[in-house]
Parts: C-alpha cells; sequence; structure tokens
C-alpha cells in the first residue's frame, strides 16, 4: 500500500499540519542564532561552504521525514545567515522584517494565491487593489487618478517607469545623476534604449543648473530620473528644483525613493520628500524603511492611465468575455505572470502599526544614524564623511589608505564581528554603516565604533 502523501498548507487541515511544523522551524532558528552567536559567521565564505557541504546529499534516495530537514536545514540556514535583525549587521539596505509581516508571509504561502487571476486570488486581488490605491495616494496626494503597482523591488520598478516612459514618448533619452542606482543602465540596455546620459554629481546630487545645462543639449523626448535615498550616501536630489527644470524643459519626472519613500510615513522627516509627488512615476520599496521581507515594492503613477500600456491577453487567464462580465484583469499589474500575494504582508503592517508607529520606527532609524555620526566625530582615530541624510553613515579611519579600510572591513566579516558596506566617496574608500533596525542602541553603535578602531590597529 502507498503511504499517504504530505499534508498540504492549505485548507481546514492545513494549519494543523502547520502546526508542529512551525515549532520545529522556531527552534531551529533560535538554536542556529544562538550557535552563530553575532551579526554573521565567522570564517569567511570556506567555511560557510564547508558546513553547508557537510550536511550530505541534497537528494537522498529515501528522505529524512519533514523535522529532521526542517530543523537541520533551517538551523543550518540560522547559523550562518547574515542577520539584519542584529544591530552590528549593518552594510546594506537590508532590513530586519518585522515579526507580524513575517507572520502575513507564512499565511501567503500557505495559501499561495497567484496573482494572476481573479480565480486564483479573489481576496487576495481585492485586498491588493486597495493597498496600492492607499500608498498611491501617499505618494501623489494631489492627483486625481493615481495608482500603483507590487514590484519586487526598485529595480523592476525602474525598468518598469523606463518601460512606461518609452511607451508614453516613444524612442525615449534617460537621463540620470552619478548618483543613480545602477538599475537604470540595465532596464535601459533591456528596453533597447540609448545608454542613460550622466549628470555629474560631485556633492552627491544632481545640481539643478546641471541638469538644466544637459537637458538643453537634448532633443525629442526625455525621461529624467531623480533619487530620494542614494544607495552610497543615503542622500536625496534636490526634488522641488529639479522638478521645476524638467517642467521648463518638458521632460518627464520619475524619483527611484526605493530608499527614502517610506519618510511619507513620518511627520517629522517627510518634508525631506517635498517635491516627490510632481514626479509622473516613483519607485518606494517597503523592504527597506518598511521592514517586509522582501520583496515589497512599489511603483507609483500620477495618473492610472499610463498604466495601459501593460495590458496583455492570455484566453486562459483574461478572456474579454470574463473580464466584460466582471472579473478583474489581473495580467496588466505586473510584467509577471505568476506572482505571490506579497501585499499581505504589507497590508497587515500598515493596519497594525498605521502612520504613528511606522513614522516612529523610521524616526528611530534616522535617529540612531545621528547617534552614530556623533561618536565618530567624537573618536580621534575615525574620520566622517559628512552627517547622515538618512539612515547611512559614512567613516573611516583617520589616515588609512584605501587598502586599510578595505582590510577592516574584511577582517571583521571574517571574525564574524561586524558587517560594514563600503562606498566610494571623493576618491577615497570608506566604511558604510547603513542603520535600518529600530531596536538598535547607542551602546551598540559604540561597540562597532570599538570594533572598527581595533581592527584599524593591529
Amino acid at each position: 500500500m502507498r503511504a499517504a502523501p504530505p499534508p498540504l498548507a492549505g485548507g481546514t487541515p492545513g494549519a494543523d499540519a502547520l502546526r508542529p511544523l512551525l515549532d520545529t522551524v522556531l527552534d531551529a532558528l533560535r538554536t542556529g542564532a544562538e550557535e552563530r552567536g553575532g551579526p554573521l559567521p565567522p570564517g569567511g565564505p570556506q567555511a560557510v561552504a564547508a558546513r553547508a557541504a557537510a550536511l550530505g546529499a541534497v537528494l537522498p534516495e529515501t528522505g529524512t521525514g519533514p523535522h529532521e530537514a526542517l530543523s537541520t536545514l533551517v538551523h543550518t540556514l540560522a547559523a550562518g545567515a547574515a542577520d539584519p535583525a542584529h544591530p552590528l549587521c549593518a552594510a546594506h539596505l537590508h532590513t530586519p522584517p518585522l515579526a507580524l509581516a513575517a507572520a502575513a508571509d507564512l499565511a501567503a504561502s500557505a495559501l499561495n494565491p497567484s496573482m494572476d487571476s481573479w480565480d486564483q486570488a479573489p481576496a487576495a486581488s481585492a485586498l491588493e487593489a486597495l493597498v496600492t490605491a492607499a500608498l498611491a495616494a501617499e505618494v501623489h496626494p494631489d492627483a486625481a487618478n493615481p495608482d500603483a503597482l507590487v514590484t519586487t523591488g526598485g529595480t523592476e520598478s525602474n525598468q518598469l517607469a523606463l518601460l512606461l516612459a518609452r511607451e508614453r514618448l516613444g524612442p525615449v533619452r534617460t537621463v540620470v545623476g552619478a548618483n543613480a542606482h545602477h538599475s537604470f543602465r540595465r532596464a535601459a540596455w533591456l528596453l533597447g534604449l540609448p545608454e542613460p546620459v550622466v549628470v555629474p554629481t560631485p556633492r552627491g546630487t544632481i545640481d539643478p543648473a546641471a541638469l538644466h545645462e544637459v537637458l538643453a543639449a537634448l532633443t525629442g523626448p526625455v525621461l529624467v530620473a531623480a533619487t530620494a535615498g542614494t544607495t552610497d550616501e543615503g542622500l536625496i536630489d534636490p526634488l522641488p528644483e529639479l522638478a521645476d527644470t524638467c517642467a521648463a524643459r518638458g521632460a518627464d519626472l520619475h524619483v527611484d525613493a526605493a530608499y527614502g519613500g517610506p519618510l511619507l510615513f513620518s511627520r517629522t522627516h517627510r518634508h525631506l520628500l517635498d517635491g516627490l509627488h510632481r514626479a509622473r512615476t516613483v519607485t518606494v520599496d517597503l523592504h527597506k524603511l518598511g521592514w517586509q521581507p522582501a520583496a515589497a515594492g512599489l511603483l507609483a503613477v500620477r495618473d492610472a492611465t499610463d498604466l495601459t500600456a501593460l495590458g496583455h491577453t492570455a484566453d486562459y487567464l483574461n478572456a474579454d468575455d470574463d473580464t466584460d462580465a466582471g472579473l478583474p484583469d489581473l495580467l496588466g499589474r505586473s510584467l509577471r505572470t505568476t506572482r505571490r500575494p506579497d501585499v499581505l504582508k504589507t497590508a497587515v503592517t500598515l493596519r497594525a502599526l498605521g502612520r504613528t508607529g511606522l513614522g516612529a520606527l523610521v524616526d528611530a532609524c534616522l535617529d540612531r544614524a545621528q547617534d552614530l555620526a556623533d561618536l565618530v566625530e567624537k573618536s580621534p582615530g575615525l574620520d566622517l564623511r559628512a552627517r547622515p541624510a538618512l539612515t547611512t553613515v559614512l567613516f573611516r579611519p583617520s589616515g588609512a589608505d584605501d587598502e586599510t579600510v578595505a582590510t577592516v572591513r574584511r577582517t571583521l566579516l571574517a571574525e564574524g564581528r561586524a558587517v560594514l558596506g563600503r562606498a566610494r566617496a571623493d576618491d577615497r574608500l570608506w566604511l558604510k554603516a547603513t542603520l535600518l533596525n529600530p531596536h538598535a542602541t547607542p551602546g551598540d553603535l559604540a561597540h562597532l565604533i570599538t570594533l572598527v578602531e581595533g581592527s584599524a590597529h593591529r
């Protein structure tokens, strides 16, 4: 007699099947974090790869069973993780997800709606429509007909923005600052558009006068891509002035606010995004300053009619007669076909925390960045690049050359003590701390300073 197939996650029995498995997962997450004992495992890539290889066959002839497999592999993953929930894991825009958002993501995985036709995702598609409308209104509060698409993050959102501009304007030229995200070059290549025209940013942000000169030399349709939260320094381009320049030259404006966009939730800091609403399209990532498990991206548009260019028909998913009969057409909501209901975790977070709760998290992280900058300025052995605009702090050992700075970073990584990024500014290499953990304390930051100073003087 054949054995019964393994239980499923959905349906009425699904919750009972999941409950003991979740206990195993949670125990493995805890013991793995305890074994790691820091922000990432010590020993570097070879040590981590060796521990993974020691697990044995990936596809054994006879399976080990659900609890052993979950316990072993989740423990291994947690023990070998670069854990953004650790206050000394601060290299990238890699957020520690909120527990409630991760719990919501479990529900999305268990039910597994596919957001490419209404009959696969009835409630999820309705929820997505409500959430995207609300977030689009946050970005474009003065627009008559804003909308937003759920994306996998800034790279997809920026590519969609260029695609919509191409469909709207024809063979558009893209103008970016030297501070722009690398995804614009890739998007132009993928879409068959010319290489972006680059405006120098010697002070880290686009100079409106320099942009005016560039636009004056171009003919034909142009899309200017500004940035609200650069990857290396967290700087925000002067959005009101750039919007004025674009309006005067007849260029469309896109703003990559993947990093800085969630400042809209903060009553204290949202003024830093003044002028954002004037952009035709805006990229926002909620897996950065929104504390969502990846992926949780968004592309907001001032006018929902711009999205009609994405319309596509596949008879088995959105046949015309079904659409005419009132079934929502979801294929025009993404370039992807099968896609997860990533909106659920965001909906849960928005409802649970509200604007005040999310704004408080944003404010806490910006405050921690100022605290770290204070500590660097008080340390005679460290140099601060500049006061932070968002949550990114660049600093380096005083008098060190670039090789020493790089070695300090790699030493801390190899020892599993701290995860710091790197950035180049003023033709020098800097250590980069990106502070996205609202639970980090001034004491954690002081410990980070001590580790850097100690590594620099070995």
